[in-house]
């Protein structure tokens, strides 16, 4: 797994994801509705937005794990984790818990972003 990065460009807004009805998630084939779109350009349009959402939705998904590994870490809590119990909840290896644990310190240390 790559070492996160935190960029200062402004974050990519992208289309926001629609929840799918509960009937069609039950069917394996149905996919926010992109099976039902005819158009190619269309169905490249809806799939690019959609790729959007899932790459952003995960970069900040990242961020928070990596916030809350630190939180975790912090010498200052009485009930603090180590690096290698951090690693086993989160199914990742101790390396990589130390990294994630060093990331949400730099983002705790950063200002916000406009």
């Amino acid at each position: 797994m790559a070492e996160p990065e935190r960029t200062t460009e402004r974050r990519l807004r992208p289309a926001p994801l629609i929840f799918e009805p509960s009937e069609a998630v039950a069917d394996p084939e149905h996919f926010f509705d992109l099976e039902s779109l005819e158009d190619p350009r269309e169905l490249l349009a809806r799939a690019t937005e959609l790729t959007l959402a899932f790459r952003a939705a995960q970069e900040r998904a990242v961020e928070f794990q990596a916030l809350a590994a630190a939180q975790l870490a912090d010498p200052r809590r009485f009930d603090r984790l180590s690096a290698a119990a951090i690693a086993e909840r989160a199914e990742w290896t101790e390396d990589y818990a130390r990294k994630m644990i060093e990331f949400g310190e730099s983002l705790q240390e950063a200002p916000e972003l406009p």
